[in-house]
């Protein structure tokens, strides 16, 4: 699909969906169309653009060129002069941002209702709160408008509303992804975060926003060969959680238990009382020293356009005496090295990634300490520098539930293989060189695939013989009376294969959506269409293999 396609794709389906507010600014379509046109002829040119086409969103704290960053407070606005370093590396690789997404002001919350822009509604139920703060960015990618979104992650804002809304959350190692050109909450734990619907796709975003540590990468410890370890707690540890949201986790790790995984027990206390000291503590005073004078300037200007909520949290901090932050840094070393103590013989840390999901009336009542629930397993984590993967878990009460893996710094691929446990399952349409017995098919093999069944595509599609080697098919859907069904076998494989063969795709092979004889899409290989030139178009023969046996 052609990334002008694509782009017309996603305004019709912002205006279906009416959710003004998951966006603070919206670049102009025309705009957008313009720059998916030069994609499209860089690409049949022959550049190699990994991301070409795929849209993405940035957290309205993120420099955009040619948008105001608010960060969630139109007074606050300021023109970047250029995109921040991370929307920059993703438009390098092709992709395009449609716009900037909507937050809880200053970063300052879990819950998404923190802004002058509205609150945002969760993507599966409009009562219930979308979490924060990366709001707007999560329901964007829940509500298929873009591929990927960036938010950022203080206390938990890129796990909260992934979980919430059923998508995948990365959150790197601190300084993995650089934070340049980004509002800063708590600058000195301040991550840049990615949102996709799969792991896949979030991992291949991650791979062009990083860069090489700011910092000397520290000996990992040397694991020994075997299963992977999962450390969980007690439960009586976890504390209190929604209805049925016990009984989803526990199923999370027997998952992970029937996957191979050796589970093992660990003591959760370091790591709740380091989270209650986010905002109990010292700590909170990094984020008057961000926006603190700002603030206080608006406030004796009126007030317009500042959440009280956030207002309060902000200037409450200006008054934290100094020794407080020494005693707290103190503390907070202690349980660092006790929680790490307990993570050493795990690879990674199962939790639920909230213990709840609040309406938004229930948040309304009382914002203060709603926020700090969802914060009971989140808060600590960039506190001790550890990197974070949250993944969808299954559903509870027809809402989803969400999980996550906490490691150690730099272990971020670790925790993304064994969040790819979690996953179930993917479908994968092949129509050529992955068929049985052909070429490629080992391929699929080694990756763990089996053969689901045979059946064709819709009658959308032309078939062409590309003169590559070894010798494949060119499946383009076409979407027209001269379309025909194309024999296809489906597979069935891990999302951690289908994320290595999208990575290691030559060009002009493409993954996209396949449309079947039965009216269901599932992924599959396409073609792009400017490699068809000087091909022989074998569509009547209706297959690859008839083809090759004619």
């Amino acid at each position: 699909m052609s990334a002008v396609t694509r782009v017309r794709a996603a305004y019709a389906r912002i205006e279906a969906v009416d959710r003004p507010e998951i966006w603070i600014d919206l670049r102009p379509q025309a705009e957008v169309e313009a720059e998916a046109r030069t994609i499209d002829a860089r690409v049949a040119a022959g550049e190699q653009l990994p991301l070409a086409g795929r849209l993405f969103a940035a957290k309205g704290n993120i420099d955009v060129a040619g948008l105001p960053t608010t960060a969630g407070c139109p007074a606050y606005a300021y023109e970047p002069e250029a995109d921040a370093p991370v929307v920059a590396r993703l438009r390098t690789a092709g992709a395009i941002v449609l716009g900037t997404t909507n937050l809880d002001q200053f970063a300052t919350g879990l819950v998404g209702t923190r802004s002058p822009h509205g609150a945002v509604r969760n993507a599966h139920d409009p009562s219930r709160i979308s979490g924060g703060s990366s709001s707007g960015s999560a329901v964007a990618v829940a509500l298929g408008i873009v591929d990927l979104a960036l938010g950022t992650d203080t206390a938990g804002s890129g796990r909260v509303p992934a979980a919430f809304n059923g998508i995948v959350g990365l959150k790197p190692t601190r300084g993995l992804v650089p934070t340049t050109g980004v509002v800063p909450a708590c600058a000195s734990i301040d991550c840049v975060t990615v949102f996709a619907r799969t792991l896949p796709e979030a991992e291949q975003a991650l791979s062009f926003m990083a860069a090489p540590p700011d910092r000397a990468l520290p000996p990992l410890p040397q694991r020994t060969p075997g299963p992977w370890r999962i450390a969980v707690p007690p439960r009586e540890q976890l504390g209190e959680l929604d209805e049925g949201w016990a009984e989803a986790y526990e199923a999370a790790v027997r998952q992970l238990e029937a996957a191979g995984a050796d589970i093992r027990t660990l003591d959760l206390t370091p790591f709740t009382e380091a989270a209650a000291m986010l905002y109990e503590g010292a700590f909170v005073a990094e984020r008057y020293t961000a926006v603190g004078a700002f603030v206080d300037k608006a406030i004796a200007d009126g007030a317009k356009g500042l959440d009280p909520t956030v207002a309060g949290i902000i200037t409450r901090a200006r008054d934290i005496p100094a020794h407080q932050l020494y005693a707290d840094t103190d503390r907070l070393t202690t349980l660092r090295t006790r929680a790490l103590a307990e993570l050493s013989d795990a690879d990674a840390l199962l939790l639920p990634t909230t213990p709840g999901h609040p309406t938004l009336a229930e948040v309304a009542a009382d914002p203060l300490t709603a926020n700090a629930r969802l914060g009971r397993f989140t808060n600590s984590t960039n506190l001790f520098d550890l990197a974070a993967v949250a993944a969808p878990a299954g559903e509870v009460n027809a809402l989803p539930f969400g999980v996550m893996l906490i490691g150690p710094a730099f272990t971020d691929e670790r925790l993304s293989r064994i969040a790819a446990l979690l996953q179930p399952n993917t479908q994968l349409a092949v129509v050529g060189a992955h068929l049985t017995n052909q070429p490629l098919n080992p391929q699929l093999l080694t990756l763990g695939a089996r053969l689901d069944r045979t059946t064709t595509t819709a009658p959308l599609y032309h078939l062409h013989a590309l003169k590559t080697t070894p010798p494949k098919p060119g499946l383009v859907h076409v979407g027209d009376e001269s379309g025909a069904p194309i024999e296809t076998e489906i597979w069935t494989l891990p999302p951690e294969g289908l994320g290595r063969l999208l990575a290691a795709l030559p060009r002009p092979m493409t993954l996209g959506t396949v449309e079947l004889a039965d009216g269901t899409q599932v992924p599959g290989f396409l073609c792009e269409p400017s490699a068809l030139a000087d091909t022989e178009n074998i569509t009547s023969y209706g297959s690859w293999r008839a083809y090759l046996n004619r």
